[in-house]
């Protein structure tokens, strides 16, 4: 079965931290990352290959030319289809131009090779015809299929598990970001090293023994258990320094927890419209791109409610069917700032073919964060992003399946107005209700209250300002210390919104 290769190119950070600073608020912001992004892409055309090619063994710049090759073991053929294009994408996205694909029908994969001999060779036929220097096979690979598989190619062979933290590779830019990358990408290749006969033994003893006598003997490992053995160390040392930066985080999150501020995240699939969607909201300028899994940095900016209350929006890392279990589990310290928002805004892409499935993949990895958290998740919002881009069948058919969802066009700002209302429908109200008489001469409290709460009501009179609101148990308490006369009632389930 083909796949079309021959697609256009494509075009949103988790630090969890507020900033003001001009530098951050700039909507160019997010072009210019934008534009150093795609000056580090290869160009198409120009080579620099020499025509003596004994002076140098290889001078040419160039894309990656790939084959791709899947396995079908369940669901539709349009599921099996949409994944290969799925594939298709991730590989262009990772720089590589893609000449074929085949998909083998299979109970499951075979053991030794992924698709069975037979298809082995009609693959390796493929690769010749195409000149392809690469394979991608949509699944992760054992060790023993991976050296089977390169073998009989005589070309590089890459799982989608490899793909994908080649991806994340080329697009963290924070430390936390590169740090947990580094991570995943050791983690998938301890149990992957193999070693090429003599070449990475260092077990060498005396000249009678086939060794090259004093001073040359080994530390008594091979080659493959020094490397497995730095590997673990450099593992170690980069769990440390994620969990130092996760206690960075966790006071973030802690101090603003404190100011009483409800914290939303964006989460969806990734190239949903997640980072068009927290521009649309917030004006962040963040950078966006239609390509997968161009934000692996999430950024939190400040936002308001339609009624001024204020609350912080965190876009997050997008995911993926069979998202790699090593990049969950290395980025599962970020993720945290999912598990524990005060409301999750899940965007749903209305022009994919198969908008349920990403939906289901989304909430398979959102299941594995709360079962790490005590199985309790966030209440979800869904809203259905790309109305602009989406027929009227699909929206309708949608309309029908996710009733409670909200419609939006990030793009055109189409019901960008009724999701600010929703959202502020749907945060958590202050707890307790009160009314007091403020100073004039405590400005700075009046100003809290607006901030950080809810004013139902204000009156100026002549000794000072008076207010009924509804606030934080902390703030009703620092709001007593300075008001003569106030009363701070118990929450009662009717000053509860």
């Amino acid at each position: 079965m083909g796949i079309d290769g021959t697609t256009g190119p494509f075009g949103g950070t988790l630090d969890g931290t507020m900033t003001e600073s001009p530098l951050m608020q700039d909507p160019t912001v997010g072009e210019l990352e934008l534009e150093e992004r795609s000056s580090l892409r290869r160009v198409v055309g120009l080579s620099t290959e020499l025509a003596d090619v004994t002076e140098v063994e290889y001078r040419q710049l160039r894309l990656e030319k790939v084959v791709l090759v899947g396995v079908w073991t369940e669901g539709t053929s349009e599921q099996a289809n949409q994944s290969m294009v799925e594939l298709a994408r991730l590989a262009e996205t990772a720089g590589s131009q893609v000449m074929d694909g085949l998909v083998q029908r299979r109970q499951k994969p075979d053991p030794a090779t992924f698709i069975g001999s037979g298809k082995v060779d009609e693959l390796h036929h493929a690769v010749e015809a195409a000149g392809a220097d690469t394979v991608i096979c949509d699944g992760e690979l054992s060790p023993g299929q991976l050296r089977q598989l390169e073998d009989k190619l005589k070309v590089k062979v890459i799982d989608r598990t490899a793909l994908i933290l080649d991806i994340f590779a080329q697009h963290a830019r924070s430390r936390d970001g590169k740090a947990q990358v580094e991570l995943a990408q050791l983690s998938y290749l301890l149990p992957r090293l193999r070693g090429w006969g003599e070449a990475l033994s260092r077990q060498v003893g005396g000249r009678a023994a086939g060794g090259v006598g004093i001073g040359g003997r080994g530390p008594g490992e091979t080659k493959i258990e020094l490397d497995r053995r730095r590997i673990r160390h450099r593992m170690s040392k980069l769990r440390r320094e994620i969990t130092a930066m996760g206690k960075v985080r966790d006071t973030q999150r802690g101090s603003r927890r404190r100011r009483e501020v409800p914290s939303v995240a964006i989460v969806g699939y990734t190239n949903a419209g997640k980072s068009s969607l927290l521009n649309a909201l917030t004006g962040a300028g963040v950078m966006v791109h239609d390509a997968l899994f161009a934000t692996l940095d999430p950024t939190t900016r400040k936002a308001e409610t339609p009624d001024g209350r204020a609350y912080t929006l965190t876009d997050t890392v997008g995911f993926v069917r069979h998202l790699p279990h090593q990049l969950v589990e290395a980025f599962r310290s970020t993720l945290e700032e999912a598990g524990q928002a005060d409301l999750l805004v899940h965007v749903v892409d209305a022009s994919d073919p198969l908008p349920e499935d990403q939906i289901a993949a989304v909430r398979t990895v959102l299941v594995e964060i709360g079962e790490e958290q005590g199985g309790v998740m966030p209440p979800e919002l869904l809203v259905v992003n790309k109305t602009d881009a989406a027929g009227d069948l699909a929206l309708a058919r949608l309309r029908h399946l996710l009733p409670d969802a909200v419609f939006v066009s990030a793009h055109t700002g189409a019901g960008i107005a009724r999701l600010r209302s929703t959202l502020a429908d749907r945060l958590p109200r202050p707890e307790v209700d009160l009314e007091l008489l403020v100073p004039y001469t405590e400005g700075g409290l009046v100003a809290r209250m607006h901030s950080e709460g809810e004013v139902l009501s204000s009156e100026h009179v002549a000794e000072g300002t008076r207010l009924h609101v509804r606030v934080g148990p902390e703030l009703a308490v620092a709001a007593v210390a300075f008001v003569v006369g106030g009363t701070v009632p118990e929450p009662a389930s009717s000053a509860v919104g």
